[in-house]
């Protein structure tokens, strides 16, 4: 099929499930195409061992087959649907929330990290699985980011405090870049093979972190700060949200070119342009065009994004080994969450007074989505990358499906105890 075959069928497809969902099932849109879409493969499946001679399976995998999703997600949607979310993240109360931020999103990420890759690595063994320490390393680091994504899209269905939308929107923005540089370094490490030795060694680690890192901050203020200045000096709608569609895949692009983050490049452009860029460069006007394009732009995407997870079992149902392990993974990594929570507000809890809501929301509303899916299908091909993938899949599902239909009740349950700091 060509890719436009291909495009007609995603966003067809999610046309159609978004509509049955709306009319019939009237799930939150992004959870409602996921559990539609998973429901649709798993029937192909069903068909297929009832009757094999239909081959619906094999056309729909095979279309599937062609989309390489780690490519679309990773150097495709996520620089948009990044950009789009950080643009309407009010700068004023992320930066006064800040260190908390930064702390979760990079100590927390760490503590995750080696929690899961430990509790992972003992659990695989335990049941006869035997996977190097280093590789459930690299579970840990492409499952412990929270996906900004699926986090960004409950905001439109929970309403949470200004506080802790804040540090949820916050950490997921910032902790995906970081994560993405974590998972990096780890799978370096495990293809080198020795966390000491000359190929990857401790300085080189540290170079790549910060030149990653810091430089995609630098590239993504320069870009930022360019499309402003570009902005500020015209007044026609239509071409500056073309100069704003232009930097942010022109950015991603250097960003990819220049082995720089791209996802840090485009939280960082995307809260400049959102914030001095939306107030002090643009018309009124033109704000409501930029604003209303990226908009509809992340909707579109987010949509044909979930719609992919869903659908992407019938790739992964393939290589689906231990699917007995990958059920307890989910605790593990809902655990290793609480921890990463907890330790940096329990360390801002002599400056500052959270409430006992504040730990069970940020745990439970950390959703993993298509980014750790397609950082596992970007493995190099071994003898791990099965297991990895098959316990990946079960925990995004549970992610998204469980933890995104019941956190609503739990921030009314909570937040109705008091404010959240």
């Amino acid at each position: 099929m060509s890719i436009f075959e291909i495009g007609a069928f995603l966003i067809g497809l999610s046309a159609f499930f978004g509509y049955i969902n709306h009319r019939f099932l009237r799930l939150p849109h992004t959870v409602g195409l996921v559990v539609m879409a998973l429901a649709a493969s798993l029937s192909l499946i069903l068909i297929e061992f009832l009757s094999p001679r239909t081959q619906l399976l094999e056309t729909v995998t095979g279309i599937l087959e062609q989309i390489d999703f780690h490519e679309t997600v990773m150097h495709g949607m996520l620089s948009f649907l990044l950009f789009a979310g950080a643009m309407h993240v009010d700068f004023s109360v992320f930066r006064s929330r800040l260190l908390s931020i930064g702390l979760m999103a990079t100590l927390g990420i760490l503590i995750s990290t080696f929690l899961i890759g430990w509790a992972m690595w003992l659990l695989l063994n335990f049941f006869g699985i035997d996977i190097p320490f280093i590789w459930a390393l690299v579970f840990g680091a492409l499952i412990s980011p929270t996906d900004p994504v699926a986090v960004l899209g409950l905001f439109k269905t929970v309403k949470v405090p200004e506080s802790l939308e804040a540090k949820m929107a916050g950490e997921s923005l910032l902790n995906d870049g970081v994560g993405v540089v974590v998972f990096t370094i780890v799978v370096a490490i495990a293809v080198g093979g020795d966390m000491h030795g000359e190929a990857i060694g401790v300085m080189t680690v540290v170079e790549l972190f910060f030149t990653e890192a810091v430089g995609g901050a630098i590239l993504g203020l320069v870009a930022g700060y360019a499309c402003y200045r570009a902005m500020g000096q015209i007044d026609e709608h239509n071409l500056e949200v073309l100069i704003t569609l232009a930097m942010v895949m022109v950015t991603y692009a250097v960003a990819i070119r220049l082995h720089l983050s791209g996802p840090i490049a485009m939280v960082v452009a995307g809260l400049f342009i959102g914030n001095r860029g939306m107030k002090n460069a643009v018309s009124d006007k033109t704000r409501d065009y930029v604003e209303k394009f990226w908009s509809l732009l992340d909707e579109i995407l987010n949509s044909v994004l979930f719609l992919l997870i869903g659908l992407e079992v019938l790739v992964i149902a393939q290589r689906m080994d231990h699917i007995g392990v990958a059920l307890l993974a989910i605790p593990v990594t809902l655990t290793a969450r609480w921890i990463s929570v907890s330790v940096p507000i329990l360390i801002l809890a002599r400056w500052r007074s959270f409430t006992k809501g504040a730990i069970p929301i940020l745990t439970w509303g950390g959703l993993r989505g298509g980014i750790a899916v397609a950082l596992a299908l970007s493995l190099p091909v071994n003898e791990y990358k099965a297991t990895i993938l098959t316990i990946t899949y079960a925990v995004v599902l549970f992610s998204i499906i469980v933890q995104g239909l019941t956190i609503k009740t739990l921030v009314e349950k909570l937040v109705a105890k008091g404010p959240i700091d």
